[in-house]
């Protein structure tokens, strides 16, 4: 029986999209061109790259697709990893603006916007940034503040 050869992750290496790589997958080892894997299973290359950071990719070449590619494959995952940098539309700006500017310019207005308005599922916050948020909105305009936010500083 013929074996396919293996690739093993090198974490010195930089890889491009034409590199092939050698993964551990449910049906055993695959071999693929980095360029496909990031087709294949984009979350999980996203996460070799961002979290675990054994992997090394070129910028423009794999990481730069692999991220647009992220944003179809799971929608979710992309709105998490994304945060603050997630594009809005937002009251005020003609086009869509990072959420980080009102985020940090009108936290009065990004609380209303974000909170009361319902577009929690449009930007991902951690809960160091809620926290951060719900501070300054408390300070700036006391009232806004829903009651559940209050609580949720004071734990």
């Amino acid at each position: 029986m013929e074996t396919e050869e293996q690739y093993p992750l090198d974490p010195e290496k930089v890889y491009i999209s034409t590199d092939v790589l050698t993964l551990d997958c449910e049906d055993g080892p695959k071999t693929l061109k980095m360029g496909v894997w990031i087709n294949y299973d984009p979350v999980r290359i996203h996460r070799m790259i961002i979290r675990e950071k054994v992997l090394q990719v070129d910028q423009y070449e794999v990481l730069n697709p692999l991220v647009s590619k992220l944003r179809r494959a799971d929608p979710e995952y992309f709105r998490r990893f994304m945060g603050l940098r997630m594009v809005i539309d937002f009251p005020g700006y003609d086009t869509g603006v990072v959420a980080k500017i009102p985020y940090e310019n009108d936290p009065v207005g990004f609380y209303k916007w974000w909170r009361k308005g319902r577009h929690e599922d449009k930007v991902h916050l951690n809960a160091a940034y809620q926290i951060m948020l719900f501070q300054k909105v408390a300070m700036m305009a006391p009232g806004v503040v829903l009651k559940k936010d209050l609580e949720f500083i004071k734990q």
